[in-house]
């Protein structure tokens, strides 16, 4: 199996044929903007990389990785409308530079041309993505909508959290290897094994990204450190910290997260020092590594040999020490 840098290259390259030189413009140049802004491409490049694994030509997957970027793409368009977001990938965003309905109406496009990339496909795979990414694409709407209703609750269990962030983040993961696996035409049990295995590691994907707002290293997390607090986001962290916390620190926390406050940093501080002194950031390190032991566990039944298992491993563990 090559390296991850080798698949991000030969999708960039991939990418690049997908500009979409149409009229009207106005429809389509937000297209080739957003998907022109950069990120890690790890979707596209797990697609390959699964495909590649189960003995297929990851060429062959080159069209459902790019149906995968394109969905995320059309998802990030929309989210950012949704949270009147002016920046993504340091960049403006597309409502931004054009206006809200543009990005609406490129979003929409975007969609129907992630679904258009199936029809590549011979009948019986075609099937099989085309029924997927049905249920992903509506299990990320329901996430997303999870995450909207959180912000005005107060009684969010740990429960839900996590089923919001398996819905609006992991289960794309977890379709992004699962539609490599599929197009290299592996048995059923292992395309089921590699989703679960792709999913956990997502849901611990999005937990180390929670700790990561909060504990990161400014230097290397890209973004700022401790938006999420800034923003409220009641994340695992915070769940837990409410959980954990002794009456006075749990009282404090809830105190920060609903007043307002003009000291952004010092808020910062504080609630990070009640998530450190109740265990939540233990906790929450914990969680990161019992879900990323439990994608690991689905590579014992995959029918592929023991270096590709390795290599999955390795993947993983990558995945979870990053610092951005």
């Amino acid at each position: 199996m090559q390296q991850i840098s080798f698949y991000q290259e030969v999708f960039l390259n991939y990418l690049e044929t997908f500009k979409v030189q149409k009229e009207p413009a106005n429809l389509y140049n937000p297209i080739n903007y957003i998907l022109s802004l950069g990120g890690k491409r790890l979707r596209p490049v797990l697609t390959l990389m699964t495909s590649d694994i189960f003995s297929g030509d990851h060429q062959k997957a080159l069209d459902a990785a790019l149906s995968i970027e394109v969905f995320h793409n059309f998802s990030l368009i929309h989210d950012d409308i949704m949270d009147d977001a002016p920046l993504r990938r340091g960049n403006e965003t597309v409502h931004e530079k054009w206006d809200i309905n543009t990005g609406i109406l490129s979003g929409d496009a975007m969609l129907i041309l992630a679904y258009q990339l199936f029809e590549n496909y011979e009948s019986e795979i075609f099937k099989d993505l085309a029924k997927l990414f049905s249920k992903t694409a509506l299990e990320v709407c329901e996430g997303q909508q999870y995450d909207i209703d959180f912000e005005t609750r107060d009684d969010v269990t740990i429960a839900e959290y996590l089923k919001m962030i398996e819905y609006k983040t992991a289960v794309l993961i977890g379709a992004a290897m699962k539609m490599g696996a599929i197009v290299a035409q592996a048995s059923k049990e292992d395309q089921d094994r590699i989703y679960d295995f792709g999913k956990n590691l997502g849901v611990a994907f999005q937990l180390q990204d929670d700790y990561l707002d909060a504990f990161g290293d400014p230097k290397t997390f890209g973004k700022q450190v401790g938006g999420d607090i800034i923003e409220n986001k009641k994340t695992y962290l915070y769940l837990k910290g409410l959980e954990m916390a002794s009456s006075d620190s749990r009282n404090q926390l809830q105190g920060f997260y609903s007043a307002k406050t003009n000291d952004a940093g010092e808020k910062i501080e504080a609630v990070k020092t009640i998530f450190a002194d109740s265990g939540s950031a233990d906790a929450t390190k914990l969680a990161i590594k019992e879900y990323t032991e439990k994608a690991f566990s689905m590579l014992d039944n995959l029918d592929i040999s023991a270096d590709k298992k390795q290599l999955l491993r390795a993947f993983g563990e990558q995945l979870m020490n990053r610092t951005v």
